[in-house]
Parts: C-alpha cells; sequence; structure tokens
C-alpha cells in the first residue's frame, strides 16, 4: 500500500508520529476512517438475526464469522469507493470535511486501491466459506452502492437516498442465503423494513445538514422541498416501515417478544414521526435541529427491532 503523506489540514490536528509504531498505527487510523466502521455496524446489526431466522437457531460458529467478516470488508469497500468519488463533496461540508481524501492524508489511488482488495477479500470468502448466492448479493450490493448510488443518483435526483439506500438493505437476503442458499419471503420483508427505514433515518439527518448539502450542490430532498414537506415525506415511510414489521411478524412465524418490540418501537417512533411534522409546519425553519432526536432515535429503532427477531427465535424456538 502506498505510504500516507499527511496534508497541512492533518498536521494541523496534532503532531506528526515519529516512532515507527506511531506511523504505522496513525496510517492503520487513516484507512480504519476510509472503512467506516461505526457505519458497517449496522450492516451486521441486521446480518445476524436474518441468519438466525434463517436457522431457528444459532448457525454454525464458522459460518458466522465468515459471514460478517466478509460483510464487514464489503460494506468497508463500499464507503472507501464512496470517498474516493466524492472527495469535492466532503472538502465542502463541515460535517465531512476531516475525512481522510477530503484532508488529502490520503491520495485517491491509494483508496480505490484499498477498497478493491477489500472487496476481493470480501468476495473469497463470501465464496470459499459461505456460498456463491451469498457472495453474488455481496457484490451486488457493493456495485449498486457505488455505480447507481454514489455515481449516478447522489447528484442528481432529490430521491438518491431512497433508491441508493436498497444497497443498505441487502444484508438481510445475503445473512438468509448464507444459511439456506436461497432467498424467501422472510428476508424480503426483512429488506423491506430497511428500505422503508432508511428515509426517516437519513432525511433528519440531512435536515440538519441542509446548508452543508445545498453548498456541496447535493440535491437532498431537504434542500430541493420545504421542510413540511419533507417531514410528510418521513411520516410516510415510517407508516410503511411499522406496517412491514407486523407483515413479517406473521409470514416469519414470530412470536410475542417480537410483537410486543415491534409494537412498542413502532408506536414510538410514529410519535416522533407525527411530531416532527408538526414542528415542520409549525416553524420550518427549526425543524432541522430538532429532527436528529429521530436521526438517532432510528437506530435504537432498528437495533431493537433485528434484535427481537433473534431474540424470539432463540428464546421462544
Amino acid at each position: 500500500m502506498t505510504s500516507v503523506e499527511p496534508s497541512p489540514a492533518a498536521t494541523r490536528r496534532g503532531p506528526k508520529p515519529t516512532t515507527r509504531l506511531g506511523r504505522l498505527t496513525a496510517v492503520v487510523g487513516v484507512y480504519l476512517a476510509l472503512m467506516k466502521l461505526r457505519v458497517v455496524e449496522l450492516l451486521l446489526i441486521t446480518t445476524l438475526p436474518a441468519m438466525v431466522l434463517a436457522e431457528r437457531g444459532l448457525p454454525s460458529l464458522g459460518l458466522v464469522l465468515a459471514t460478517l467478516i466478509a460483510g464487514t470488508l464489503a460494506g468497508g469497500s463500499a464507503h472507501a469507493f464512496n470517498q474516493v468519488l466524492e472527495r469535492d463533496i466532503d472538502a465542502v461540508m463541515h460535517r465531512t470535511r476531516r475525512r481522510p481524501l477530503a484532508t488529502a492524508v490520503v491520495g485517491p489511488y491509494p483508496a480505490f486501491a484499498f477498497a478493491s482488495v477489500l472487496l476481493a477479500a470480501s468476495v473469497a470468502i463470501m465464496l470459499v466459506w459461505v456460498n456463491a448466492l451469498a457472495a453474488a448479493l455481496t457484490i451486488a450490493a457493493n456495485l449498486f452502492y457505488v455505480l447507481v448510488y454514489t455515481m449516478l443518483l447522489k447528484r442528481r435526483t432529490s430521491q438518491n437516498i431512497v433508491w441508493g439506500g436498497v444497497a443498505g438493505c441487502v444484508p438481510t437476503l445475503i445473512g438468509w442465503a448464507a444459511v439456506t442458499g436461497s432467498l424467501d419471503w422472510p428476508p424480503v420483508l426483512l429488506f423491506l423494513v430497511v428500505f422503508f427505514w432508511t428515509p426517516p433515518h437519513y432525511w433528519p439527518l440531512a435536515m440538519r445538514y441542509r446548508d452543508d448539502y445545498a453548498r456541496a450542490g447535493v440535491p437532498m430532498l431537504p434542500v430541493v422541498a420545504p421542510a413540511r414537506t419533507v417531514a410528510l415525506q418521513i411520516l410516510l415511510y415510517s407508516w410503511a416501515m411499522v406496517a412491514t414489521t407486523f407483515v413479517l411478524w406473521p409470514v416469519a412465524s414470530l412470536g410475542w417478544i417480537f410483537g410486543l418490540a415491534s409494537a412498542l418501537t413502532g408506536v414510538w417512533f410514529l410519535v416522533e414521526a407525527h411530531r416532527l411534522y408538526g414542528r415542520a409546519r409549525r416553524m420550518p425553519d427549526g425543524a432541522g435541529l430538532t429532527a436528529m432526536r429521530l436521526f438517532h432515535g432510528s437506530i435504537t429503532y432498528l437495533t431493537v427491532v433485528f434484535v427481537a427477531v433473534m431474540a424470539d427465535v432463540l428464546i421462544l424456538g
């Protein structure tokens, strides 16, 4: 891997490491930052419960590890490709201006090579230790995120995150396929839960950083539409998401644990979405500041729903 040369912006953040270990640690940190592992955590949260549901119990440890490691590498690859292609956007947005490529701590060619190696390693693990369908879905998710979302949709349509979010839904299919070698209705419904969850998760963040996206020329929905319209769209997707969890309940033969968890969290989410819509109608200029409550809560919601799937299977059988 090409050595990393700190930029002036990076240098201002702290003294340059002087020891070999310090330099190695700094380089590793830069490449880990390209992978955006905190976002990858969400992908893994949706993968493991899908595996448990497919197995109706705990899959073998080797299969779980292979699937999750490959998923981590694939997700990190997609994010690294994304940062290569969006380094100009990242450089002008306050929220992203400290990313490695935006500050030129690492160049686009080493970052592209790193992303390619991650993807190749992910697919190899899937092919050797999982199965061909899981490997094909992994490639499809990565290419969709990079080619369709990042290159085609992100800068051209206000619905970019809706369709770009498809890539983030595919881990539910991968988890099921890893266990069964096939697909069925339960993973499709899990896919739809994440699909409908994505706009209520991401648009509140875009409302908060509306000026950032406008400055970068990215037509996120909050940039091109009034807050009331955005909040209404969030509300509609929230209702679709909660309704899908109730369809999943009987189709996946889940019990009272999932039913109770999805009902309680669903009611909470809908209340928050309605409150955001009410604030957007009353004070559109301030809606973005309060939207972050729904953004942070959406992460908890998705985690609870998918953990409830796993808990229901493991406890109730």
